[in-house]
């Protein structure tokens, strides 16, 4: 059987949680016991405090920490005796939400661009939308479901628009991209009440309708303001 080797370096977030994994399993961090705060743990680390909410994100779909909103993030009660190792494997560790959200800034405007030059109706863009907007309680596990499958096809939608077969390619990578427990832990975590929600819902209908307007420049604006957005509210929480 060939041995097959993998190459790609560590993200951040995952050295990050490796330090942590390693605190937690020499006792640095009791079970029970609170973390550091997000903006000691990245001065203490020298690194970012996304790249720190990162980690966290990884840890808590482990299981091994939680997180309590407006009181920090607690080792898990029951961590089992023995070396911790992370549930995934290295190769097959989630993408960076924050990476992932730096590529879909690249590409996610000039696809809008393209399916504006389109200027038609969608109608599965438009069930996106209509089935977004019924949500009303994200921490309701079916409505946060149907929100997060909703929201990564829209956006691929966005290119099927395009009618562009490499575009849309492109568009299937970020999409798997935007299924990982990771990002949709950040997310959720990022959008956890109905105001947000439906704050999102009119952005996505400001991109969808630039679009079947024909209006390019407005449409690859409110893609950009929207992802901004996104990254500020999965970056803003401690």
């Amino acid at each position: 059987m060939a041995m097959q080797l993998d190459f790609r370096p560590k993200q951040i977030y995952e050295q990050v949680a490796d330090q942590i994994r390693a605190g937690i399993s020499s006792g640095t961090y009791l079970p029970g016991s609170r973390l550091p705060s997000e903006r000691d743990l990245a001065h203490r680390l020298k690194v970012s405090r996304p790249a720190v909410r990162e980690a966290i994100g990884a840890l808590q779909n482990e299981g091994m920490v939680v997180t309590r909103h407006g009181s920090g993030t607690y080792v898990a009660d029951q961590v089992d005796d023995g070396p911790i190792i992370p549930i995934r494997s290295h190769a097959e560790a989630d993408f960076s939400p924050n990476s992932t959200l730096e590529v879909r800034l690249l590409i996610e405007p000039a696809i809008a661009r393209l399916a504006a030059r389109r200027a038609k109706r969608d109608e599965l863009a438009e069930s996106y939308l209509a089935q977004m907007a019924s949500v009303k309680d994200i921490n309701d596990a079916r409505q946060q479901e149907l929100w997060s499958e909703c929201d990564r096809l829209f956006h691929r939608q966005l290119a099927l628009m395009t009618e562009d077969a490499l575009i849309v390619k492109i568009a299937d990578e970020v999409e798997k991209s935007m299924a990982q427990p990771l990002w949709n832990r950040l997310r959720d975590d990022g959008i956890y009440d109905p105001e947000r929600i439906q704050l999102y819902v009119a952005e996505h209908r400001l991109i969808y309708e630039s679009i079947i307007s024909g209006d390019e420049n407005a449409a690859a604006l409110y893609v950009e303001g929207h992802l901004k957005r996104v990254q500020r509210d999965i970056n803003a929480r401690e």
